[in-house]
């Protein structure tokens, strides 16, 4: 009995030890690890959470997750707390969603800062300062397979329904259309390289036309100038033919009026004279014959 009590007394003080050892071991790790709680609500499943999952913040893990449970008043909330270390500072613009942890189905809390609001989000189980759980990207893509799955079908069945044997022969006939319209480019290719390797020749000739062109150029320059000279010429002649007209008009033409007015009376005298002597000669030697005035005459007496 001896030995048999001693190994039991043996036993319970190396599980005491053991027990003790783990207790002080934990204790010194978390003696300098103050750490504040929060609560995270959701209405969405948490599949794969479990105690002591890590809490990441922007990616760094900054706690753990001490349970999942409902919440007592709704049952349909499900209440997560996690302790975050105390140095951390949530806003109360933090929200957070869950990460899958490798391939083993596990996830884990990632919290995630709008920055939208700065004000600091107080620890405690309080509803008001309750952080949300948002569907991840990958919830997001679970919940709509099945509506890519739907729309999928769908588009199978339009395109089995476009790939019809009508539809087959017309898509055939096309195709043979394109393939002649190939050639036929292909045709259009060689002749266009031929009638581009006459163009080093035209733009040959296209030069030498320039040239000419600046020749006649020059010569349309030059001839325009010699046209304005003449127009000043020719204007200064219309100056002077001005002048001399105006000249004409006001001294020469009234003084031929004079002359012509002063011929016309020397004639009608000459033609009286010539009219004297046919019908009187003798009045060229012995003057004119005194003749008795006439009624409206000078010198006029009526008969008594």
């Amino acid at each position: 009995m001896g030995r048999e009590n001693h190994a039991l007394i043996t036993g319970l003080f190396l599980i005491a030890l053991v027990t003790a050892s783990t207790a002080i071991v934990f204790w010194i790790g978390t003696m300098n690890q103050e750490r504040n709680l929060y609560i995270i609500s959701t209405r969405e499943s948490v599949s794969g959470l479990n105690p002591e999952s890590t809490v990441f913040y922007r990616g760094i893990a900054v706690g753990k997750v001490l349970k999942v449970k409902f919440d007592p008043l709704d049952s349909g909330i499900i209440l997560i707390p996690v302790e975050v270390d105390k140095n951390i500072v949530l806003s109360k613009g933090v929200y957070a969603t869950l990460r899958l942890k490798g391939v083993t189905g596990l996830t884990q809390i990632q919290l995630e800062d709008s920055g939208a609001i700065s004000e600091v989000l107080p620890p405690g189980d309080n509803p008001m300062t309750h952080i949300h759980l948002v569907p991840s990207l990958t919830d997001r893509l679970m919940d709509t397979g099945e509506e890519l799955l739907h729309k999928a079908d769908h588009l199978m069945q339009r395109l089995s329904s476009l790939l019809n044997d009508e539809n087959e022969k017309n898509i055939g006939g096309i195709l043979s259309n394109l393939k002649t319209l190939t050639d036929k480019l292909s045709e259009l290719q060689k002749s266009v390289d031929k009638a581009l390797t006459g163009i080093p020749a035209l733009t040959t000739d296209a030069r030498k036309t320039l040239t000419n062109i600046d020749g006649l150029t020059n010569d349309l320059q030059k001839l325009t100038g010699e046209v304005q000279n003449l127009s000043v010429k020719a204007g200064n002649l219309v100056d002077s033919g001005k002048n001399t007209g105006d000249a004409l008009t006001q001294s020469t033409l009234p003084k031929v009026n004079k002359l012509l007015t002063e011929l016309q009376s020397t004639a009608q005298q000459v033609k009286r004279v010539a009219t004297i002597l046919e019908n009187n000669p003798q009045e060229l030697l012995l003057g004119p014959s005194q003749r008795d005035s006439g009624p409206g005459e000078p010198d006029y007496k009526e008969p008594k």
